[in-house]
Protein backbone atom coordinates (compact mmCIF):
# COMPACT_ATOMS: atom_id res chain seq x y z
CA UNK A 1 0.00 0.00 0.00
CA UNK A 2 1.43 3.40 -0.96
CA UNK A 3 0.60 7.02 -0.51
CA UNK A 4 1.12 9.53 -3.27
CA UNK A 5 0.30 13.16 -3.98
CA UNK A 6 0.68 14.85 -7.35
CA UNK A 7 0.58 18.40 -8.62
CA UNK A 8 -0.50 18.27 -12.23
CA UNK A 9 1.50 15.47 -13.85
CA UNK A 10 4.62 16.01 -11.75
CA UNK A 11 5.40 13.82 -8.77
CA UNK A 12 5.38 15.91 -5.62
CA UNK A 13 8.92 16.28 -4.32
CA UNK A 14 7.41 16.65 -0.84
CA UNK A 15 5.78 13.23 -0.93
CA UNK A 16 6.29 11.20 2.19
CA UNK A 17 8.38 8.13 1.85
CA UNK A 18 7.19 5.06 3.70
CA UNK A 19 8.77 4.86 7.11
CA UNK A 20 8.99 1.48 8.72
CA UNK A 21 7.50 1.28 12.19
CA UNK A 22 9.14 -2.06 12.95
CA UNK A 23 12.88 -1.12 12.73
CA UNK A 24 14.74 -2.31 15.80
CA UNK A 25 15.79 0.49 18.19
CA UNK A 26 19.46 1.20 18.86
CA UNK A 27 20.31 3.87 21.42
CA UNK A 28 23.96 4.31 20.42
CA UNK A 29 24.40 8.04 19.90
CA UNK A 30 21.03 8.87 21.47
CA UNK A 31 21.81 8.56 25.19
CA UNK A 32 22.39 12.30 25.68
CA UNK A 33 19.14 13.05 23.85
CA UNK A 34 17.32 10.57 26.08
CA UNK A 35 18.67 12.40 29.15
CA UNK A 36 17.62 15.82 27.81
CA UNK A 37 14.10 14.57 27.06
CA UNK A 38 13.88 13.05 30.55
CA UNK A 39 14.92 16.38 32.03
CA UNK A 40 12.38 18.38 30.00
CA UNK A 41 9.54 16.01 30.85
CA UNK A 42 10.58 16.14 34.52
CA UNK A 43 10.16 19.92 34.47
CA UNK A 44 6.74 19.42 32.93
CA UNK A 45 5.80 16.90 35.61
CA UNK A 46 6.86 19.33 38.33
CA UNK A 47 4.06 21.75 37.51
CA UNK A 48 1.53 19.00 36.80
CA UNK A 49 2.39 17.35 40.12
CA UNK A 50 1.79 20.63 41.95
CA UNK A 51 -1.59 20.96 40.23
CA UNK A 52 -2.54 17.37 41.09
CA UNK A 53 -1.73 17.98 44.77
CA UNK A 54 -4.20 20.85 45.08
CA UNK A 55 -7.41 18.68 45.11
CA UNK A 56 -5.92 16.58 47.94
CA UNK A 57 -5.10 19.72 49.93
CA UNK A 58 -8.56 21.14 49.25
CA UNK A 59 -10.35 17.97 50.35
CA UNK A 60 -8.37 17.81 53.56
CA UNK A 61 -9.50 21.39 54.25
CA UNK A 62 -13.05 20.03 54.82
CA UNK A 63 -14.49 23.33 53.57
CA UNK A 64 -14.90 22.38 49.92
CA UNK A 65 -17.55 20.36 48.09
CA UNK A 66 -17.30 17.97 45.17
CA UNK A 67 -18.72 20.77 43.02
CA UNK A 68 -15.71 22.89 44.09
CA UNK A 69 -13.47 20.03 43.04
CA UNK A 70 -15.26 19.88 39.69
CA UNK A 71 -14.66 23.61 39.21
CA UNK A 72 -10.95 23.25 40.02
CA UNK A 73 -10.68 20.38 37.52
CA UNK A 74 -11.17 23.05 34.83
CA UNK A 75 -7.53 24.07 35.31
CA UNK A 76 -6.50 21.02 33.27
CA UNK A 77 -8.48 22.12 30.22
CA UNK A 78 -5.54 23.95 28.59
CA UNK A 79 -3.96 20.51 28.33
CA UNK A 80 -7.10 19.45 26.53
CA UNK A 81 -7.37 22.53 24.33
CA UNK A 82 -3.68 22.91 23.44
CA UNK A 83 -4.50 21.71 19.95
CA UNK A 84 -5.84 25.22 19.28
CA UNK A 85 -2.37 26.78 19.38
CA UNK A 86 -0.19 23.77 18.48
CA UNK A 87 -0.07 24.79 14.78
CA UNK A 88 1.30 28.19 15.83
CA UNK A 89 4.10 26.46 17.74
CA UNK A 90 4.92 24.37 14.68
CA UNK A 91 4.79 27.22 12.17
CA UNK A 92 6.31 30.29 13.85
CA UNK A 93 9.97 30.18 14.87
CA UNK A 94 13.41 31.67 14.32
CA UNK A 95 15.44 29.42 12.05
CA UNK A 96 18.81 30.41 13.52
CA UNK A 97 17.59 29.34 17.00
CA UNK A 98 15.61 26.27 15.95
CA UNK A 99 11.95 25.35 15.55
CA UNK A 100 11.57 23.94 19.08
CA UNK A 101 14.11 26.06 20.98
CA UNK A 102 12.50 29.26 19.65
CA UNK A 103 9.49 28.40 21.82
CA UNK A 104 11.03 26.26 24.57
CA UNK A 105 13.41 28.89 25.91
CA UNK A 106 10.90 31.73 26.45
CA UNK A 107 8.11 29.42 27.62
CA UNK A 108 10.27 27.78 30.28
CA UNK A 109 11.61 31.14 31.46
CA UNK A 110 8.00 32.30 31.88
CA UNK A 111 7.16 29.05 33.71
CA UNK A 112 10.04 29.68 36.10
CA UNK A 113 8.82 33.24 36.65
CA UNK A 114 5.34 31.94 37.30
CA UNK A 115 6.60 29.67 40.09
CA UNK A 116 8.10 32.77 41.70
CA UNK A 117 4.74 34.55 41.36
CA UNK A 118 2.82 31.64 42.91
CA UNK A 119 5.35 31.58 45.78
CA UNK A 120 4.40 35.16 46.69
CA UNK A 121 0.67 34.37 46.66
CA UNK A 122 0.49 30.79 47.96
CA UNK A 123 -0.71 31.64 51.49
CA UNK A 124 -3.69 33.53 50.06
CA UNK A 125 -4.44 30.74 47.59
CA UNK A 126 -4.25 27.97 50.20
CA UNK A 127 -4.95 29.43 53.65
CA UNK A 128 -4.49 27.11 56.64
CA UNK A 129 -7.94 28.02 57.94
CA UNK A 130 -11.10 29.11 56.17
CA UNK A 131 -12.42 28.32 52.73
CA UNK A 132 -9.88 28.63 49.88
CA UNK A 133 -10.55 31.11 47.11
CA UNK A 134 -11.55 28.59 44.45
CA UNK A 135 -12.00 31.23 41.75
CA UNK A 136 -8.51 32.65 42.20
CA UNK A 137 -6.99 29.18 42.43
CA UNK A 138 -8.60 28.23 39.13
CA UNK A 139 -7.35 31.40 37.43
CA UNK A 140 -3.75 31.03 38.64
CA UNK A 141 -3.40 27.32 37.88
CA UNK A 142 -5.24 27.64 34.58
CA UNK A 143 -2.51 30.00 33.39
CA UNK A 144 0.19 27.69 34.80
CA UNK A 145 -1.32 24.73 32.96
CA UNK A 146 -1.50 26.77 29.75
CA UNK A 147 2.26 27.29 29.98
CA UNK A 148 3.07 23.66 30.69
CA UNK A 149 0.71 22.52 27.90
CA UNK A 150 2.67 24.71 25.48
CA UNK A 151 5.90 23.18 26.75
CA UNK A 152 4.40 19.74 26.13
CA UNK A 153 3.66 20.63 22.49
CA UNK A 154 7.25 21.72 22.04
CA UNK A 155 8.90 18.71 23.69
CA UNK A 156 6.62 16.15 22.03
CA UNK A 157 7.48 17.60 18.63
CA UNK A 158 11.19 17.87 19.40
CA UNK A 159 11.35 14.25 20.57
CA UNK A 160 10.40 13.05 17.09
CA UNK A 161 13.43 14.76 15.52
CA UNK A 162 15.86 14.72 18.45
CA UNK A 163 15.84 10.89 18.51
CA UNK A 164 16.70 8.66 15.59
CA UNK A 165 13.66 7.42 13.70
CA UNK A 166 14.11 3.86 14.95
CA UNK A 167 14.30 5.13 18.55
CA UNK A 168 11.19 7.32 18.67
CA UNK A 169 9.37 4.61 20.62
CA UNK A 170 11.59 5.56 23.57
CA UNK A 171 10.03 9.03 23.62
CA UNK A 172 7.13 7.53 25.56
CA UNK A 173 9.57 6.11 28.12
CA UNK A 174 11.15 9.55 28.56
CA UNK A 175 7.69 11.08 28.88
CA UNK A 176 6.36 8.73 31.54
CA UNK A 177 9.56 8.44 33.57
CA UNK A 178 10.17 12.19 33.52
CA UNK A 179 6.56 12.94 34.44
CA UNK A 180 6.76 10.42 37.31
CA UNK A 181 9.88 12.05 38.75
CA UNK A 182 8.51 15.56 38.29
CA UNK A 183 5.12 14.67 39.70
CA UNK A 184 6.73 13.15 42.78
CA UNK A 185 8.67 16.35 43.41
CA UNK A 186 5.73 18.60 42.57
CA UNK A 187 3.03 16.78 44.54
CA UNK A 188 4.61 14.55 47.18
CA UNK A 189 7.45 16.83 48.23
CA UNK A 190 5.21 19.91 48.12
CA UNK A 191 2.68 18.24 50.41
CA UNK A 192 4.92 16.32 52.81
CA UNK A 193 7.91 18.61 53.26
CA UNK A 194 5.62 21.55 54.03
CA UNK A 195 3.38 19.55 56.41
CA UNK A 196 4.13 20.08 60.10
CA UNK A 197 2.26 16.87 61.03
CA UNK A 198 4.34 14.72 58.67
CA UNK A 199 7.65 16.36 59.56
CA UNK A 200 6.98 16.17 63.31
CA UNK A 201 5.99 12.50 63.01
CA UNK A 202 8.61 11.17 60.62
CA UNK A 203 11.44 13.71 60.24
CA UNK A 204 12.02 15.68 63.45
CA UNK A 205 12.89 14.60 66.94
CA UNK A 206 11.39 17.79 68.39
CA UNK A 207 7.98 19.04 67.14
CA UNK A 208 7.77 22.46 65.50
CA UNK A 209 4.95 24.59 64.14
CA UNK A 210 5.63 24.14 60.40
CA UNK A 211 7.26 21.79 57.88
CA UNK A 212 10.98 21.63 57.22
CA UNK A 213 10.42 24.05 54.34
CA UNK A 214 7.62 26.46 53.59
CA UNK A 215 5.55 26.43 50.41
CA UNK A 216 7.07 29.77 49.42
CA UNK A 217 10.66 28.50 49.79
CA UNK A 218 9.98 25.37 47.77
CA UNK A 219 8.31 27.30 44.95
CA UNK A 220 11.16 29.82 44.84
CA UNK A 221 13.69 27.00 44.48
CA UNK A 222 11.68 25.41 41.67
CA UNK A 223 11.47 28.72 39.82
CA UNK A 224 15.24 29.16 39.98
CA UNK A 225 15.84 25.55 38.84
CA UNK A 226 13.56 26.09 35.84
CA UNK A 227 15.54 29.13 34.74
CA UNK A 228 18.93 27.49 35.32
CA UNK A 229 18.13 24.37 33.27
CA UNK A 230 16.57 26.48 30.51
CA UNK A 231 19.75 28.56 30.31
CA UNK A 232 21.92 25.43 29.97
CA UNK A 233 19.74 24.06 27.16
CA UNK A 234 19.74 27.43 25.39
CA UNK A 235 23.54 27.58 25.44
CA UNK A 236 24.68 23.99 24.99
CA UNK A 237 21.96 22.04 23.12
CA UNK A 238 21.82 22.55 19.38
CA UNK A 239 18.78 21.60 17.35
CA UNK A 240 18.80 19.45 14.23
CA UNK A 241 18.04 21.38 11.03
CA UNK A 242 15.27 19.26 9.53
CA UNK A 243 15.01 21.57 6.49
CA UNK A 244 17.97 19.70 5.00
CA UNK A 245 15.99 16.45 4.76
CA UNK A 246 14.50 15.44 1.41
CA UNK A 247 10.92 15.17 2.69
CA UNK A 248 10.94 18.43 4.67
CA UNK A 249 7.94 20.71 4.17
CA UNK A 250 7.82 24.29 5.39
CA UNK A 251 4.31 25.39 6.40
CA UNK A 252 3.00 28.76 7.48
CA UNK A 253 0.44 29.21 10.26
CA UNK A 254 -2.62 28.95 8.04
CA UNK A 255 -1.24 25.87 6.34
CA UNK A 256 -0.61 24.24 9.71
CA UNK A 257 -4.27 24.67 10.63
CA UNK A 258 -5.26 23.25 7.25
CA UNK A 259 -2.87 20.38 7.93
CA UNK A 260 -4.60 19.76 11.25
CA UNK A 261 -7.95 19.50 9.49
CA UNK A 262 -6.53 17.07 6.92
CA UNK A 263 -5.13 14.87 9.67
CA UNK A 264 -8.57 14.78 11.29
CA UNK A 265 -10.06 13.62 7.96
CA UNK A 266 -7.89 10.51 7.85
CA UNK A 267 -10.18 7.47 8.41
CA UNK A 268 -7.71 5.86 10.79
CA UNK A 269 -7.57 9.01 12.93
CA UNK A 270 -11.35 9.31 13.08
CA UNK A 271 -11.76 5.76 14.35
CA UNK A 272 -8.90 6.17 16.82
CA UNK A 273 -10.40 9.45 18.06
CA UNK A 274 -13.69 7.76 19.01
CA UNK A 275 -11.78 5.26 21.13
CA UNK A 276 -9.67 7.92 22.87
CA UNK A 277 -12.63 10.16 23.66
CA UNK A 278 -14.54 7.39 25.43
CA UNK A 279 -12.02 4.99 26.97
CA UNK A 280 -11.50 7.03 30.17
CA UNK A 281 -15.18 6.79 31.14
CA UNK A 282 -14.60 3.27 32.44
CA UNK A 283 -12.06 4.53 35.00
CA UNK A 284 -13.36 8.06 35.68
CA UNK A 285 -14.86 7.40 39.12
CA UNK A 286 -11.89 5.30 40.22
CA UNK A 287 -9.27 7.86 39.18
CA UNK A 288 -11.05 11.10 40.12
CA UNK A 289 -13.34 10.30 43.06
CA UNK A 290 -11.71 7.38 44.93
CA UNK A 291 -8.73 9.36 46.37
CA UNK A 292 -11.12 12.03 47.66
CA UNK A 293 -13.39 9.39 49.20
CA UNK A 294 -10.42 7.94 51.07
CA UNK A 295 -9.71 11.35 52.59
CA UNK A 296 -13.39 11.73 53.50
CA UNK A 297 -13.21 8.37 55.26
CA UNK A 298 -10.30 9.49 57.44
CA UNK A 299 -7.09 8.70 55.53
CA UNK A 300 -4.96 11.85 55.85
CA UNK A 301 -3.43 13.72 52.92
CA UNK A 302 0.01 13.04 54.37
CA UNK A 303 -0.67 9.30 54.41
CA UNK A 304 -1.87 9.44 50.79
CA UNK A 305 1.25 11.28 49.68
CA UNK A 306 3.51 8.99 51.71
CA UNK A 307 1.98 5.99 49.98
CA UNK A 308 2.55 7.65 46.62
CA UNK A 309 6.18 8.11 47.63
CA UNK A 310 6.50 4.44 48.51
CA UNK A 311 5.49 3.40 45.00
CA UNK A 312 7.36 6.14 43.15
CA UNK A 313 10.28 3.80 42.40
CA UNK A 314 7.88 1.56 40.50
CA UNK A 315 6.62 4.60 38.56
CA UNK A 316 10.16 5.47 37.49
CA UNK A 317 11.38 1.97 36.66
CA UNK A 318 8.18 0.61 35.11
CA UNK A 319 8.34 2.70 31.90
CA UNK A 320 11.92 1.50 31.36
CA UNK A 321 10.72 -2.10 31.54
CA UNK A 322 7.56 -1.58 29.50
CA UNK A 323 9.50 0.29 26.78
CA UNK A 324 11.05 -3.03 25.70
CA UNK A 325 7.61 -4.21 24.64
CA UNK A 326 5.89 -0.99 23.60
CA UNK A 327 8.77 0.05 21.32
CA UNK A 328 7.84 -2.90 19.09
CA UNK A 329 5.18 -2.95 16.36
CA UNK A 330 2.18 -3.80 18.60
CA UNK A 331 1.96 -1.37 21.55
CA UNK A 332 -1.85 -1.30 21.42
CA UNK A 333 -2.06 -5.00 22.25
CA UNK A 334 -0.40 -4.23 25.58
CA UNK A 335 -2.70 -1.23 26.03
CA UNK A 336 -5.80 -3.39 25.59
CA UNK A 337 -4.64 -6.02 28.07
CA UNK A 338 -3.97 -3.36 30.70
CA UNK A 339 -7.35 -1.74 29.97
CA UNK A 340 -9.28 -4.91 30.71
CA UNK A 341 -7.38 -5.59 33.92
CA UNK A 342 -7.91 -2.01 35.08
CA UNK A 343 -11.65 -2.27 34.47
CA UNK A 344 -11.79 -5.37 36.64
CA UNK A 345 -9.64 -3.60 39.24
CA UNK A 346 -12.51 -1.15 39.78
CA UNK A 347 -14.02 -3.85 41.98
CA UNK A 348 -11.04 -3.61 44.34
CA UNK A 349 -11.69 0.12 44.81
CA UNK A 350 -15.38 -0.43 45.49
CA UNK A 351 -14.49 -2.86 48.27
CA UNK A 352 -11.70 -0.60 49.58
CA UNK A 353 -13.91 2.48 49.89
CA UNK A 354 -16.75 0.45 51.42
CA UNK A 355 -14.64 -1.19 54.14
CA UNK A 356 -12.26 1.70 54.90
CA UNK A 357 -14.51 3.39 57.54
CA UNK A 358 -15.02 0.02 59.27
CA UNK A 359 -11.29 -0.77 59.28
CA UNK A 360 -9.84 2.55 60.42
CA UNK A 361 -12.52 3.75 62.89
CA UNK A 362 -12.25 2.27 66.39
CA UNK A 363 -14.77 3.57 68.93
CA UNK A 364 -15.31 6.71 66.86
CA UNK A 365 -11.57 7.49 66.62
CA UNK A 366 -9.36 7.24 63.53
CA UNK A 367 -6.76 4.56 64.23
CA UNK A 368 -5.34 3.11 61.03
CA UNK A 369 -3.82 -0.37 61.50
CA UNK A 370 -0.66 -1.45 59.68
CA UNK A 371 -2.47 -4.12 57.66
CA UNK A 372 -4.76 -1.43 56.18
CA UNK A 373 -1.73 0.46 54.89
CA UNK A 374 -0.47 -2.78 53.32
CA UNK A 375 -3.81 -3.31 51.57
CA UNK A 376 -3.91 0.32 50.41
CA UNK A 377 -0.36 0.20 49.04
CA UNK A 378 -1.06 -3.02 47.12
CA UNK A 379 -4.27 -1.68 45.57
CA UNK A 380 -2.76 1.69 44.63
CA UNK A 381 0.46 0.10 43.35
CA UNK A 382 -1.38 -2.22 40.98
CA UNK A 383 -3.47 0.75 39.85
CA UNK A 384 -0.33 2.77 39.08
CA UNK A 385 1.26 -0.14 37.22
CA UNK A 386 -1.82 -0.41 35.02
CA UNK A 387 -1.96 3.36 34.49
CA UNK A 388 1.65 3.55 33.41
CA UNK A 389 1.44 0.49 31.22
CA UNK A 390 -1.46 2.06 29.33
CA UNK A 391 0.24 5.46 29.19
CA UNK A 392 3.56 4.18 27.86
CA UNK A 393 1.86 1.94 25.29
CA UNK A 394 -0.35 4.77 24.06
CA UNK A 395 2.51 7.26 23.74
CA UNK A 396 4.64 4.68 21.95
CA UNK A 397 1.83 4.24 19.43
CA UNK A 398 1.54 8.03 19.01
CA UNK A 399 5.26 8.32 18.34
CA UNK A 400 5.18 5.61 15.70
CA UNK A 401 2.23 6.89 13.70
CA UNK A 402 3.01 10.63 13.91
CA UNK A 403 4.63 12.32 10.91
CA UNK A 404 7.91 13.79 12.28
CA UNK A 405 7.71 16.72 9.80
CA UNK A 406 4.57 17.93 11.59
CA UNK A 407 5.41 16.35 14.95
CA UNK A 408 4.18 19.10 17.27
CA UNK A 409 0.78 19.33 15.59
CA UNK A 410 0.29 15.59 15.08
CA UNK A 411 1.36 14.51 18.56
CA UNK A 412 -0.65 17.30 20.15
CA UNK A 413 -3.77 16.23 18.27
CA UNK A 414 -3.48 12.69 19.61
CA UNK A 415 -2.68 13.84 23.14
CA UNK A 416 -5.55 16.32 22.99
CA UNK A 417 -8.03 13.60 22.11
CA UNK A 418 -6.86 11.51 25.06
CA UNK A 419 -6.84 14.49 27.44
CA UNK A 420 -10.29 15.57 26.29
CA UNK A 421 -11.63 12.09 27.03
CA UNK A 422 -10.13 12.30 30.51
CA UNK A 423 -11.25 15.89 31.16
CA UNK A 424 -14.93 15.54 30.29
CA UNK A 425 -15.33 12.21 32.09
CA UNK A 426 -13.54 13.49 35.23
CA UNK A 427 -15.55 16.71 35.28
CA UNK A 428 -18.77 14.72 34.90
CA UNK A 429 -18.17 12.22 37.71
CA UNK A 430 -17.01 14.94 40.11
CA UNK A 431 -19.96 17.13 39.23
CA UNK A 432 -22.70 14.53 39.67
CA UNK A 433 -21.45 12.44 42.59
CA UNK A 434 -23.36 14.67 45.03
CA UNK A 435 -26.46 14.57 42.82
CA UNK A 436 -26.43 10.76 42.93
CA UNK A 437 -25.97 10.76 46.72
CA UNK A 438 -29.11 10.70 48.86
CA UNK A 439 -29.21 11.60 52.55
CA UNK A 440 -31.74 11.76 55.33
CA UNK A 441 -31.76 13.37 58.76
CA UNK A 442 -31.24 10.82 61.53
CA UNK A 443 -34.10 12.34 63.56
CA UNK A 444 -36.44 13.25 60.70
CA UNK A 445 -36.90 10.89 57.76
CA UNK A 446 -38.79 13.61 55.87
CA UNK A 447 -35.71 15.83 55.87
CA UNK A 448 -33.54 14.71 52.93
CA UNK A 449 -30.71 17.18 53.70
CA UNK A 450 -30.74 18.27 50.07
CA UNK A 451 -29.94 21.93 50.82
CA UNK A 452 -27.79 23.84 53.34
CA UNK A 453 -30.93 25.02 55.15
CA UNK A 454 -32.23 21.46 55.60
CA UNK A 455 -28.79 20.31 56.75
CA UNK A 456 -28.59 23.14 59.30
CA UNK A 457 -32.11 22.35 60.52
CA UNK A 458 -31.15 18.71 61.07
CA UNK A 459 -28.01 19.66 63.00
CA UNK A 460 -29.91 22.25 65.05
CA UNK A 461 -32.42 19.57 66.09
CA UNK A 462 -29.54 17.42 67.35
CA UNK A 463 -29.39 15.03 64.40
CA UNK A 464 -27.00 14.43 61.53
CA UNK A 465 -27.39 13.87 57.81
CA UNK A 466 -26.89 10.17 57.13
CA UNK A 467 -26.08 8.89 53.64
CA UNK A 468 -28.71 6.40 52.49
CA UNK A 469 -27.46 6.00 48.89
CA UNK A 470 -23.81 6.75 48.10
CA UNK A 471 -23.45 8.24 44.61
CA UNK A 472 -19.87 6.97 44.40
CA UNK A 473 -20.97 3.35 44.17
CA UNK A 474 -23.58 4.16 41.53
CA UNK A 475 -20.91 5.89 39.46
CA UNK A 476 -18.46 3.00 39.88
CA UNK A 477 -20.98 0.43 38.65
CA UNK A 478 -22.09 2.56 35.68
CA UNK A 479 -18.49 3.37 34.69
CA UNK A 480 -17.39 -0.26 34.88
CA UNK A 481 -20.31 -1.44 32.74
CA UNK A 482 -19.56 1.25 30.17
CA UNK A 483 -15.87 0.28 30.16
CA UNK A 484 -16.60 -3.38 29.51
CA UNK A 485 -18.88 -2.43 26.62
CA UNK A 486 -16.13 -0.16 25.26
CA UNK A 487 -13.62 -3.00 25.41
CA UNK A 488 -15.93 -5.31 23.50
CA UNK A 489 -16.45 -2.73 20.76
CA UNK A 490 -12.89 -1.44 20.30
CA UNK A 491 -10.71 -4.48 21.03
CA UNK A 492 -10.43 -5.74 17.47
CA UNK A 493 -10.64 -2.24 15.99
CA UNK A 494 -7.52 -1.07 17.84
CA UNK A 495 -5.63 -4.27 17.05
CA UNK A 496 -6.34 -3.71 13.37
CA UNK A 497 -5.29 -0.04 13.53
CA UNK A 498 -1.82 -0.87 14.84
CA UNK A 499 -1.26 -3.21 11.89
CA UNK A 500 -2.10 -0.61 9.25
CA UNK A 501 0.53 0.51 6.79
CA UNK A 502 2.37 3.68 7.94
CA UNK A 503 0.97 5.56 4.95
CA UNK A 504 -2.51 5.27 6.47
CA UNK A 505 -1.43 7.75 9.14
CA UNK A 506 0.47 10.24 6.97
CA UNK A 507 -0.78 13.40 5.31
CA UNK A 508 0.94 14.35 2.07
CA UNK A 509 1.18 18.03 1.35
CA UNK A 510 1.11 19.16 -2.26
CA UNK A 511 3.05 22.41 -2.24
CA UNK A 512 1.19 25.06 -4.22
CA UNK A 513 1.86 28.71 -5.00
CA UNK A 514 1.41 30.85 -1.92
CA UNK A 515 -1.94 32.18 -3.12
CA UNK A 516 -3.59 28.76 -3.26
CA UNK A 517 -2.36 26.84 -0.20
CA UNK A 518 -3.77 23.46 -1.25
CA UNK A 519 -3.57 20.25 0.78
CA UNK A 520 -4.46 16.88 -0.61
CA UNK A 521 -4.68 13.47 0.98
CA UNK A 522 -4.76 10.47 -1.31
CA UNK A 523 -4.60 6.94 0.04
CA UNK A 524 -4.56 4.07 -2.43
Amino acid sequence: MTTSTRLGNKPNKYAVTNISISDKPNLNGDWLNIFILLLLYTLQGLQLGLTSAIPILLQSNKNVTYQDQAVFSLVMWPYTLKLLWAPLVDAIYLKRIGRRKSWLIPVQYIMGSFFLYIANDINDLLPETGKPNIGKLVYVFFVATFLVATQDIIVDGWALTMLKKNNVGYASMCNTTGLAIGSMIGSVWFTLLTSKDFCNKYVRAKPETEGIVTMEQLLYVWGIIFMFITTLIAIFKSEKDCSLEDDHVELDTFQNYRLLWDICKLPSIQIFAMALLTVKVGFAATDSVSPLKLIDAGVSKDDMMLINTSIILAKIILPLVIARYTSGPKPMSIYLKATLIKLLWNIAFIMLIYYTPKLININGQINIPIYYYVILVIILSIQEILNYTMFVALLAFYSKISDPRFGGTYMTLLNTLSNLGNAWSSLTVLGIVDLLTFKECSFDSKNNCSSPDLQNRCITDGGECVVTVNGYYIEMVLCTIFGILWYGIFKNILKNLQMKCPSQWLVNYAKQPITKNVFTVTVT
